[in-house]
């Protein structure tokens, strides 16, 4: 065996090997890369609300020049709301309930203040809030309000005082962290609450509360004041009845787009990863065109002494086996290092995802090492068999000679 790998380290063309590596590295880590990326954004971008089922929608009137012109409001009169209710297509509908007095509120972070902001709160019936109804209540007199918070507050949070000011970053597990302290005002009263985070919302722009301190709010600081709701939430019967786009497009309602934007967001992301893994797969076959070539130029101008090794009583396997494990040797090492670019680069993209996403969780290496193990061993089952089926063509070469 000595004597192959003799006659192998003579010919080596380092040149071919090293552009072989390089290459196959590069398409390793782009195959991979794509791969893990969507197996950990996917999560984030399909995550629900941690309030509102996907069953439910928002809808509100479309806002435009007609509507302005024509002095239409963006509120739903009673007759309207009991015209979408008796629409058969509809299985529950609540209403949007806003305040009608001025609140305010300090946020901090484990009692250190960071700002203060004025505050509009909402509520919706107890039906269409999917958390433990014993954490979503609020009884009179008490000081400790139960509230939603749009991940927005958070995510600028992050981006901003967390970063500048070197504080922890808040996730969807640390809500506890939040201080929120509350200053009502209005119909000559004032009242100052502590609010407790419970939960996180991507479809609402407005603080969340529960309907029964929205109703004894309303009374105590806006006794005399009363708005017509402007967004109504609702559960169809059947989401597939072609009654409600005509419905809503001839009396101008809309539903909350944000999931339609999350499903175009996933076509265009599970596009791009496809034209990734596609111009990886595709560089990955060129390197192992270059290491197959580089090969068989090797067993070319060792052919003469390849056959006398078998003419020595060396097998085709054993005289082939040198270039199996260089080859061998060469994908794992390619391998190891594209595995290690990659938790580099993972390291640094889940950090702005966990900045971005306020319930972005920790997913596992496992779809890059299983993947990466799958392309290794069928680069290295493909090499051993152009390896091997060459020596055997010699070998053939040699008996007929014979």
């Amino acid at each position: 065996m000595n004597l192959v790998w003799k006659l192998l380290r003579k010919h080596i063309s380092l040149p071919q090997f090293i552009g072989f590596f390089f290459a196959n590295l590069f398409g390793m880590f782009i195959v991979l890369l794509g791969i893990q990326f969507y197996h950990d954004i996917v999560p984030v971008l399909s995550a629900e609300d941690s309030f509102m089922k996907s069953d439910f929608v928002i809808v509100s009137k479309k806002i435009g020049t007609a509507n302005t012109i024509s002095g239409r409001t963006n509120s739903f009169s009673n007759e309207e709301l009991q015209d979408i209710e008796s629409q058969k297509f509809v299985n529950k509908l609540g209403v949007f309930t806003s305040t009608n007095y001025k609140a305010e509120a300090y946020m901090g972070i484990n009692g250190s203040r960071l700002f203060n902001s004025e505050l509009f709160f909402e509520s919706v019936p107890d039906d269409f809030i999917d958390v433990p109804l014993d954490e979503w209540k609020y009884q009179e007199g008490s000081h400790e309000v139960p509230i939603i918070l749009p991940r927005t507050y958070i995510s600028m949070y992050n981006f901003g005082f967390a970063q500048n000011k070197q504080l922890p970053k808040i996730s969807e597990g640390l809500m506890g962290m939040i201080d929120i302290d509350i200053f009502i005002r209005g119909n000559g009263a004032n009242e100052t609450l502590k609010g407790r985070v419970i939960g996180l919302s991507n479809r609402l722009n407005s603080v969340l509360v529960p309907q029964t301190f929205m109703d004894w709010s309303n009374r105590r600081f806006a006794a005399n004041e009363s708005n017509a709701p402007t967004r109504i939430i609702m559960e169809f019967a059947n989401p597939a009845d072609e009654n409600i786009a005509t419905y809503f497009e001839e009396n101008g309602y809309e539903i909350d787009n944000g999931n339609l934007n999350t499903e175009k967001t996933m076509y265009f992301l599970k596009t791009m990863v496809m034209l990734v893994l596609i111009v990886g797969l595709v560089i990955s076959a060129l390197s192992f065109y270059i290491l197959l070539l580089s090969i068989y130029l090797l067993v070319q101008k060792n052919s003469t002494k390849l056959k006398n090794l078998m003419l020595m009583g060396y097998t085709p396997q054993q005289v082939g086996r040198p270039y199996q494990l260089l080859t061998l040797i060469l994908s794992f090492l390619v391998l190891l290092i594209a595995w290690g670019m990659l938790w580099q680069v993972r390291s640094y993209y889940l950090d702005v995802l966990e900045t971005m996403f306020t319930d972005a969780k920790d997913s596992t290496f496992k779809p890059a090492v299983l993947v990466g193990l799958l392309l290794f061993v069928i680069v290295s089952l493909l090499n051993y068999g152009v390896i091997l089926r060459k020596m055997l063509r010699i070998w053939h070469l040699k008996t007929d000679n014979e």
